[in-house]
Protein backbone atom coordinates (compact mmCIF):
# COMPACT_ATOMS: atom_id res chain seq x y z
CA UNK A 1 0.00 0.00 0.00
CA UNK A 2 1.13 3.62 -0.53
CA UNK A 3 2.80 5.23 2.47
CA UNK A 4 1.19 8.52 1.43
CA UNK A 5 -2.25 8.76 3.05
CA UNK A 6 -3.74 10.88 0.26
CA UNK A 7 -2.69 8.40 -2.43
CA UNK A 8 -4.00 5.44 -0.45
CA UNK A 9 -7.28 7.28 0.19
CA UNK A 10 -7.63 8.01 -3.52
CA UNK A 11 -7.33 4.33 -4.35
CA UNK A 12 -9.87 3.40 -1.67
CA UNK A 13 -12.26 6.08 -2.88
CA UNK A 14 -11.93 4.89 -6.48
CA UNK A 15 -12.89 1.38 -5.36
CA UNK A 16 -15.65 2.47 -2.97
CA UNK A 17 -17.47 5.03 -5.09
CA UNK A 18 -18.88 2.55 -7.68
CA UNK A 19 -20.26 0.35 -4.91
CA UNK A 20 -21.77 3.01 -2.64
CA UNK A 21 -25.20 1.76 -3.72
CA UNK A 22 -24.29 -1.55 -2.05
CA UNK A 23 -22.94 0.20 1.04
CA UNK A 24 -26.17 2.20 1.33
CA UNK A 25 -28.38 -0.76 0.37
CA UNK A 26 -28.75 -2.57 3.68
CA UNK A 27 -30.59 -5.89 3.29
CA UNK A 28 -33.43 -5.95 5.81
CA UNK A 29 -36.06 -7.96 3.96
CA UNK A 30 -36.17 -11.30 2.12
CA UNK A 31 -36.01 -9.53 -1.25
CA UNK A 32 -33.03 -9.53 -3.58
CA UNK A 33 -31.87 -5.89 -3.71
CA UNK A 34 -31.65 -4.09 -7.02
CA UNK A 35 -27.88 -3.64 -6.69
CA UNK A 36 -27.50 -7.41 -6.54
CA UNK A 37 -29.80 -8.15 -9.49
CA UNK A 38 -28.23 -5.47 -11.69
CA UNK A 39 -24.77 -6.90 -11.18
CA UNK A 40 -25.89 -10.45 -11.95
CA UNK A 41 -24.96 -11.86 -8.53
CA UNK A 42 -28.37 -13.11 -7.39
CA UNK A 43 -28.27 -16.64 -8.77
CA UNK A 44 -24.83 -17.31 -7.35
CA UNK A 45 -25.62 -15.98 -3.87
CA UNK A 46 -29.02 -17.63 -3.54
CA UNK A 47 -27.51 -20.89 -4.75
CA UNK A 48 -24.95 -21.11 -1.94
CA UNK A 49 -25.48 -24.24 0.12
CA UNK A 50 -25.69 -23.97 3.89
CA UNK A 51 -22.12 -25.20 4.52
CA UNK A 52 -20.63 -22.69 2.09
CA UNK A 53 -22.82 -19.91 3.48
CA UNK A 54 -21.60 -20.57 7.01
CA UNK A 55 -17.99 -20.67 5.84
CA UNK A 56 -18.46 -17.31 4.09
CA UNK A 57 -19.94 -15.79 7.23
CA UNK A 58 -17.13 -17.13 9.40
CA UNK A 59 -14.16 -16.42 7.13
CA UNK A 60 -15.57 -13.66 4.91
CA UNK A 61 -16.90 -13.93 1.38
CA UNK A 62 -13.82 -12.36 -0.18
CA UNK A 63 -11.58 -14.91 1.50
CA UNK A 64 -13.48 -17.80 -0.07
CA UNK A 65 -14.23 -16.31 -3.50
CA UNK A 66 -11.10 -17.77 -5.14
CA UNK A 67 -12.31 -21.25 -4.12
CA UNK A 68 -15.87 -20.83 -5.45
CA UNK A 69 -15.84 -21.71 -9.17
CA UNK A 70 -19.32 -20.30 -9.89
CA UNK A 71 -18.62 -16.84 -8.47
CA UNK A 72 -19.31 -14.03 -11.01
CA UNK A 73 -16.21 -12.39 -12.44
CA UNK A 74 -17.23 -8.91 -11.25
CA UNK A 75 -17.67 -10.16 -7.69
CA UNK A 76 -14.28 -11.86 -7.83
CA UNK A 77 -12.68 -8.64 -9.02
CA UNK A 78 -14.31 -6.63 -6.23
CA UNK A 79 -13.09 -9.16 -3.69
CA UNK A 80 -9.56 -9.03 -5.06
CA UNK A 81 -9.56 -5.23 -4.87
CA UNK A 82 -10.83 -5.21 -1.29
CA UNK A 83 -8.14 -7.67 -0.20
CA UNK A 84 -5.40 -5.61 -1.82
CA UNK A 85 -6.54 -2.26 -0.45
CA UNK A 86 -7.12 -3.44 3.12
CA UNK A 87 -3.80 -5.24 3.64
CA UNK A 88 -2.45 -3.05 6.41
CA UNK A 89 1.07 -2.75 7.75
CA UNK A 90 1.44 -4.26 11.23
CA UNK A 91 3.31 -3.04 14.25
CA UNK A 92 6.84 -4.36 14.28
CA UNK A 93 6.68 -7.38 16.60
CA UNK A 94 10.01 -6.37 18.14
CA UNK A 95 8.45 -3.13 19.40
CA UNK A 96 5.62 -4.84 21.29
CA UNK A 97 6.13 -6.23 24.79
CA UNK A 98 3.67 -7.44 27.40
CA UNK A 99 2.88 -5.52 30.55
CA UNK A 100 2.55 -7.52 33.78
CA UNK A 101 0.28 -5.22 35.81
CA UNK A 102 -2.66 -6.91 37.44
CA UNK A 103 -5.80 -5.09 36.39
CA UNK A 104 -8.75 -5.99 38.53
CA UNK A 105 -11.97 -6.19 36.56
CA UNK A 106 -10.27 -5.75 33.18
CA UNK A 107 -10.85 -8.45 30.58
CA UNK A 108 -7.96 -10.33 28.99
CA UNK A 109 -8.77 -8.73 25.62
CA UNK A 110 -8.63 -5.24 27.11
CA UNK A 111 -5.37 -6.03 28.90
CA UNK A 112 -3.84 -7.10 25.60
CA UNK A 113 -4.90 -3.82 23.98
CA UNK A 114 -3.49 -1.71 26.80
CA UNK A 115 -0.20 -3.60 26.79
CA UNK A 116 0.24 -3.42 23.02
CA UNK A 117 -0.59 0.26 22.76
CA UNK A 118 1.71 1.19 25.63
CA UNK A 119 4.60 -0.58 23.95
CA UNK A 120 3.84 0.98 20.57
CA UNK A 121 3.76 4.50 21.99
CA UNK A 122 7.24 4.50 23.52
CA UNK A 123 8.86 6.65 20.78
CA UNK A 124 5.95 9.12 20.92
CA UNK A 125 5.63 9.30 24.70
CA UNK A 126 9.31 9.93 25.46
CA UNK A 127 9.38 13.53 24.09
CA UNK A 128 5.82 14.38 25.18
CA UNK A 129 5.31 16.85 28.00
CA UNK A 130 1.89 15.42 28.73
CA UNK A 131 -0.27 12.49 27.62
CA UNK A 132 -3.97 13.21 27.14
CA UNK A 133 -6.31 10.21 27.06
CA UNK A 134 -9.49 11.43 25.32
CA UNK A 135 -12.54 9.33 26.12
CA UNK A 136 -10.72 7.67 29.01
CA UNK A 137 -13.60 5.42 30.08
CA UNK A 138 -12.63 3.61 33.28
CA UNK A 139 -9.23 5.33 33.21
CA UNK A 140 -7.00 2.26 33.06
CA UNK A 141 -4.91 3.47 30.12
CA UNK A 142 -4.46 6.90 31.72
CA UNK A 143 -3.13 5.32 34.92
CA UNK A 144 -0.88 2.80 33.16
CA UNK A 145 0.54 5.42 30.78
CA UNK A 146 1.39 7.71 33.70
CA UNK A 147 3.23 4.90 35.49
CA UNK A 148 4.87 3.40 32.41
CA UNK A 149 6.18 6.64 30.92
CA UNK A 150 6.50 8.66 34.16
CA UNK A 151 4.58 11.47 32.53
CA UNK A 152 1.81 13.77 33.63
CA UNK A 153 -1.26 12.10 32.12
CA UNK A 154 -4.77 13.53 31.86
CA UNK A 155 -7.82 11.35 31.32
CA UNK A 156 -10.82 13.14 29.81
CA UNK A 157 -14.14 11.34 30.26
CA UNK A 158 -17.71 12.63 29.95
CA UNK A 159 -19.17 10.26 32.55
CA UNK A 160 -18.73 11.82 36.03
CA UNK A 161 -19.16 8.47 37.80
CA UNK A 162 -16.33 6.91 35.82
CA UNK A 163 -14.12 9.88 36.56
CA UNK A 164 -14.83 9.58 40.30
CA UNK A 165 -14.06 5.84 40.23
CA UNK A 166 -10.81 6.40 38.30
CA UNK A 167 -9.66 9.07 40.75
CA UNK A 168 -10.39 6.78 43.69
CA UNK A 169 -8.54 3.88 42.06
CA UNK A 170 -5.44 6.02 41.53
CA UNK A 171 -5.57 7.33 45.08
CA UNK A 172 -5.86 3.81 46.49
CA UNK A 173 -2.92 2.51 44.44
CA UNK A 174 -0.56 5.48 44.72
CA UNK A 175 0.91 4.82 48.17
CA UNK A 176 3.54 7.48 48.76
CA UNK A 177 4.27 8.01 45.06
CA UNK A 178 3.40 11.29 43.32
CA UNK A 179 0.10 11.00 41.46
CA UNK A 180 0.81 11.63 37.77
CA UNK A 181 -2.59 10.50 36.46
CA UNK A 182 -5.34 13.12 36.70
CA UNK A 183 -8.94 12.87 35.50
CA UNK A 184 -11.38 15.56 34.36
CA UNK A 185 -15.01 15.44 33.31
CA UNK A 186 -15.18 16.66 29.72
CA UNK A 187 -17.44 15.81 26.79
CA UNK A 188 -15.17 16.46 23.81
CA UNK A 189 -18.19 16.49 21.48
CA UNK A 190 -19.66 19.50 23.30
CA UNK A 191 -16.97 21.08 25.44
CA UNK A 192 -13.81 22.69 24.18
CA UNK A 193 -10.95 20.21 23.83
CA UNK A 194 -7.62 21.94 24.43
CA UNK A 195 -4.28 20.41 23.47
CA UNK A 196 -0.75 21.78 23.23
CA UNK A 197 1.84 21.11 20.55
CA UNK A 198 3.94 19.01 22.94
CA UNK A 199 1.01 16.82 24.02
CA UNK A 200 0.52 13.22 22.98
CA UNK A 201 -3.23 12.67 22.50
CA UNK A 202 -4.68 9.17 22.72
CA UNK A 203 -8.06 7.97 21.51
CA UNK A 204 -8.44 4.26 22.25
CA UNK A 205 -11.69 3.30 20.53
CA UNK A 206 -12.88 6.87 20.15
CA UNK A 207 -16.34 6.58 18.61
CA UNK A 208 -17.81 8.56 15.73
CA UNK A 209 -17.75 12.31 16.22
CA UNK A 210 -15.19 12.03 19.02
CA UNK A 211 -12.60 10.65 16.59
CA UNK A 212 -13.22 13.47 14.12
CA UNK A 213 -13.09 16.10 16.86
CA UNK A 214 -9.77 14.75 18.06
CA UNK A 215 -8.30 14.83 14.56
CA UNK A 216 -9.44 18.44 13.99
CA UNK A 217 -7.88 19.63 17.26
CA UNK A 218 -4.62 17.78 16.57
CA UNK A 219 -4.49 19.27 13.05
CA UNK A 220 -4.86 22.76 14.56
CA UNK A 221 -2.40 22.35 17.44
CA UNK A 222 0.26 20.04 15.98
CA UNK A 223 0.00 17.57 18.87
CA UNK A 224 1.04 13.96 18.39
CA UNK A 225 -1.78 11.43 18.13
CA UNK A 226 -2.60 7.74 18.38
CA UNK A 227 -6.21 7.04 17.42
CA UNK A 228 -8.01 3.70 17.30
CA UNK A 229 -11.51 4.45 16.07
CA UNK A 230 -14.72 2.54 16.69
CA UNK A 231 -18.49 2.80 16.11
CA UNK A 232 -18.14 5.27 13.25
CA UNK A 233 -21.92 5.61 13.01
CA UNK A 234 -22.09 7.46 16.33
CA UNK A 235 -22.38 10.91 14.76
CA UNK A 236 -24.97 13.64 15.23
CA UNK A 237 -25.31 14.48 11.54
CA UNK A 238 -27.12 12.27 9.04
CA UNK A 239 -23.88 11.76 7.14
CA UNK A 240 -20.16 12.10 7.72
CA UNK A 241 -18.43 14.62 5.48
CA UNK A 242 -14.67 14.31 4.86
CA UNK A 243 -12.15 16.21 6.96
CA UNK A 244 -9.45 16.22 4.28
CA UNK A 245 -9.22 17.91 0.90
CA UNK A 246 -8.19 14.54 -0.53
CA UNK A 247 -11.44 12.97 0.63
CA UNK A 248 -13.69 15.67 -0.83
CA UNK A 249 -16.93 14.21 -2.13
CA UNK A 250 -16.79 10.96 -0.15
CA UNK A 251 -19.72 11.53 2.22
CA UNK A 252 -20.98 8.43 4.03
CA UNK A 253 -24.44 8.11 5.55
CA UNK A 254 -24.71 7.48 9.28
CA UNK A 255 -26.56 4.18 8.71
CA UNK A 256 -23.90 3.07 6.25
CA UNK A 257 -21.06 3.82 8.66
CA UNK A 258 -22.52 1.17 10.95
CA UNK A 259 -21.42 -1.38 8.36
CA UNK A 260 -17.83 -0.86 9.55
CA UNK A 261 -18.66 -2.71 12.79
CA UNK A 262 -19.26 -5.99 10.96
CA UNK A 263 -16.38 -8.44 10.98
CA UNK A 264 -16.30 -11.97 9.62
CA UNK A 265 -14.73 -14.35 12.10
CA UNK A 266 -15.76 -17.70 13.50
CA UNK A 267 -15.45 -16.56 17.10
CA UNK A 268 -16.33 -12.95 17.75
CA UNK A 269 -15.57 -10.81 20.77
CA UNK A 270 -18.86 -11.84 22.39
CA UNK A 271 -20.01 -15.09 20.76
CA UNK A 272 -19.50 -17.61 18.00
CA UNK A 273 -20.76 -16.76 14.51
CA UNK A 274 -23.51 -19.40 14.77
CA UNK A 275 -24.87 -17.75 17.90
CA UNK A 276 -24.62 -14.31 16.34
CA UNK A 277 -26.60 -15.34 13.25
CA UNK A 278 -29.23 -17.09 15.38
CA UNK A 279 -29.64 -13.91 17.45
CA UNK A 280 -30.04 -11.81 14.30
CA UNK A 281 -32.69 -14.20 13.02
CA UNK A 282 -34.50 -13.89 16.35
CA UNK A 283 -34.49 -10.11 16.05
CA UNK A 284 -35.88 -10.47 12.54
CA UNK A 285 -38.67 -12.68 13.93
CA UNK A 286 -39.44 -9.99 16.51
CA UNK A 287 -39.81 -7.41 13.75
CA UNK A 288 -42.24 -9.73 11.96
CA UNK A 289 -44.20 -10.12 15.18
CA UNK A 290 -44.46 -6.37 15.74
CA UNK A 291 -45.37 -5.83 12.10
CA UNK A 292 -48.20 -8.34 12.47
CA UNK A 293 -49.39 -6.23 15.41
CA UNK A 294 -49.55 -3.18 13.12
CA UNK A 295 -46.18 -1.63 13.95
CA UNK A 296 -43.86 -0.74 11.04
CA UNK A 297 -40.44 -0.05 12.51
CA UNK A 298 -37.07 0.85 11.11
CA UNK A 299 -34.63 -2.08 11.25
CA UNK A 300 -33.14 -2.21 14.72
CA UNK A 301 -35.99 -0.24 16.30
CA UNK A 302 -37.66 -3.48 17.32
CA UNK A 303 -35.00 -3.79 20.05
CA UNK A 304 -35.40 -0.25 21.34
CA UNK A 305 -34.88 -0.28 25.09
CA UNK A 306 -33.75 -3.92 25.05
CA UNK A 307 -30.10 -4.93 25.28
CA UNK A 308 -29.28 -6.57 21.95
CA UNK A 309 -27.64 -9.45 23.82
CA UNK A 310 -31.09 -10.45 25.03
CA UNK A 311 -31.77 -11.84 21.56
CA UNK A 312 -29.60 -14.82 22.51
CA UNK A 313 -32.32 -15.77 25.01
CA UNK A 314 -34.83 -16.44 22.24
CA UNK A 315 -37.92 -14.87 20.72
CA UNK A 316 -40.23 -15.46 23.69
CA UNK A 317 -37.93 -13.44 25.94
CA UNK A 318 -37.48 -10.37 23.74
CA UNK A 319 -41.06 -10.49 22.45
CA UNK A 320 -42.36 -10.32 26.02
CA UNK A 321 -40.20 -7.28 26.71
CA UNK A 322 -40.95 -5.51 23.41
CA UNK A 323 -44.71 -6.01 23.68
CA UNK A 324 -44.83 -4.96 27.32
CA UNK A 325 -42.93 -1.76 26.47
CA UNK A 326 -45.62 -0.90 23.95
CA UNK A 327 -48.52 -1.91 26.20
CA UNK A 328 -49.48 -4.70 23.82
CA UNK A 329 -50.85 -8.13 24.83
CA UNK A 330 -48.37 -10.96 25.23
CA UNK A 331 -47.78 -13.23 22.24
CA UNK A 332 -49.35 -16.68 22.11
CA UNK A 333 -47.22 -19.77 21.54
CA UNK A 334 -48.83 -20.11 18.11
CA UNK A 335 -47.96 -16.52 17.21
CA UNK A 336 -44.35 -16.97 18.29
CA UNK A 337 -44.03 -20.24 16.37
CA UNK A 338 -45.44 -18.67 13.21
CA UNK A 339 -43.01 -15.74 13.33
CA UNK A 340 -40.08 -18.04 14.03
CA UNK A 341 -40.97 -20.25 11.07
CA UNK A 342 -41.33 -17.30 8.69
CA UNK A 343 -38.11 -15.73 9.97
CA UNK A 344 -36.20 -18.98 9.43
CA UNK A 345 -37.34 -19.03 5.79
CA UNK A 346 -36.84 -15.33 5.06
CA UNK A 347 -33.51 -15.00 6.82
CA UNK A 348 -31.95 -17.61 4.54
CA UNK A 349 -32.32 -15.06 1.73
CA UNK A 350 -31.17 -12.12 3.85
CA UNK A 351 -28.00 -13.92 4.92
CA UNK A 352 -26.98 -14.83 1.39
CA UNK A 353 -27.60 -11.54 -0.37
CA UNK A 354 -25.99 -9.60 2.52
CA UNK A 355 -22.60 -11.20 1.90
CA UNK A 356 -21.26 -8.69 -0.69
CA UNK A 357 -22.29 -5.71 1.45
CA UNK A 358 -20.73 -7.22 4.56
CA UNK A 359 -17.52 -7.73 2.58
CA UNK A 360 -17.24 -3.95 2.17
CA UNK A 361 -17.11 -3.26 5.92
CA UNK A 362 -13.33 -3.02 6.22
CA UNK A 363 -13.10 -0.76 3.17
CA UNK A 364 -15.64 1.65 4.67
CA UNK A 365 -13.72 1.74 7.95
CA UNK A 366 -10.42 2.29 6.18
CA UNK A 367 -11.88 5.13 4.09
CA UNK A 368 -12.69 7.06 7.28
CA UNK A 369 -9.30 6.33 8.88
CA UNK A 370 -7.44 7.42 5.75
CA UNK A 371 -9.52 10.60 5.46
CA UNK A 372 -8.44 11.47 9.00
CA UNK A 373 -4.84 10.59 8.17
CA UNK A 374 -4.92 12.74 5.02
CA UNK A 375 -6.34 15.66 7.04
CA UNK A 376 -3.40 15.49 9.43
CA UNK A 377 -0.95 15.02 6.57
CA UNK A 378 -2.33 18.15 4.92
CA UNK A 379 -1.70 19.97 8.23
CA UNK A 380 1.99 19.02 8.03
CA UNK A 381 1.99 15.90 10.22
CA UNK A 382 3.80 12.65 9.44
CA UNK A 383 1.24 9.85 9.57
CA UNK A 384 1.13 6.07 9.72
CA UNK A 385 -1.87 3.71 9.50
CA UNK A 386 -1.36 0.19 10.80
CA UNK A 387 -3.06 -2.82 12.33
CA UNK A 388 -2.16 -2.83 16.02
CA UNK A 389 -4.17 -5.63 17.63
CA UNK A 390 -4.84 -9.20 16.68
CA UNK A 391 -8.42 -9.63 15.43
CA UNK A 392 -9.09 -12.12 18.23
CA UNK A 393 -8.40 -9.29 20.69
CA UNK A 394 -10.61 -6.80 18.83
CA UNK A 395 -11.55 -6.46 15.15
CA UNK A 396 -11.46 -2.66 15.57
CA UNK A 397 -7.70 -2.66 15.28
CA UNK A 398 -6.73 0.07 12.82
CA UNK A 399 -4.60 2.74 14.46
CA UNK A 400 -3.74 6.14 13.05
CA UNK A 401 -0.45 7.55 14.36
CA UNK A 402 0.47 11.16 13.65
CA UNK A 403 3.41 13.32 14.68
CA UNK A 404 5.17 16.46 13.53
CA UNK A 405 8.32 14.31 13.65
CA UNK A 406 8.29 11.17 11.49
CA UNK A 407 11.02 9.61 13.62
CA UNK A 408 8.55 9.29 16.50
CA UNK A 409 6.10 7.05 14.65
CA UNK A 410 6.09 3.40 15.78
CA UNK A 411 7.95 0.94 13.59
CA UNK A 412 5.78 -1.19 11.29
CA UNK A 413 6.35 -4.13 9.00
CA UNK A 414 4.75 -5.28 5.78
CA UNK A 415 1.38 -7.07 5.94
CA UNK A 416 1.40 -10.82 6.46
Amino acid sequence: MPTDAAQWLERVRAALTPVLDIVDGRVDEANVPEWCTRRGWSEFLLGLDRTTLERCEAAGLITLLPTLPDAPASLRELGREIVELTRLPRLDAASVTSEQEELRGVSARKRAQLSTLLAALSPMAEPARRIVDVGAGSGHFTRLAADHFTRSTLGLERNPERVAEARQRVANDSGNKPILAQYTVLDADRDSLTLAADDLAIGLHACGDLGDTLVRVVADTGSDLALVSCCLQKIRATERTPLSKSGAGLALRRESLGLSNLTSQAVGVESRIEQTMAARQTRYALRLLLRARGLELEPGAEMHGINRRRAHAGLADIAGRALAQRDLPAASDEELARCQLTAAEHYEVVRRVSLPRNALSRLVELAVVLDRAACLQEAGQAVSVASVFDRAVTPRNICLFASHSGSRLPATRAPD
